[in-house]
């Protein structure tokens, strides 16, 4: 697998935030916990990845479609 390409970032944290950051993580680790905390919020190649998979998973569906019909039933004799 070929190596994805990096950029530099400067960003601004709080004093406290930066050395929870180094006491955590640890301080050659804080560029990689940054980006895997931000990647699913921002990179949707994944997450588009991500719902192919499960929607091609037919047992998952069929559970999760179960699921979801056995909540009408609940639904129909609440009170209104």
């Amino acid at each position: 697998m070929a190596a994805k390409a990096r950029r530099k970032l400067t960003i601004t944290v709080e004093d406290a935030v930066y050395r929870g950051l180094r006491k955590f993580v640890g301080p050659r680790n804080i560029s990689r916990f940054l980006n895997d905390l931000a990647r699913p919020h921002v990179v949707r190649e994944r997450l588009d990845e991500g719902y192919c998979a499960m929607a091609a998973d037919e047992e998952r569906e069929a559970t999760a479609a179960e699921w979801s019909e056995a909540l009408i039933g609940d639904v129909a004799n609440e009170p209104r």
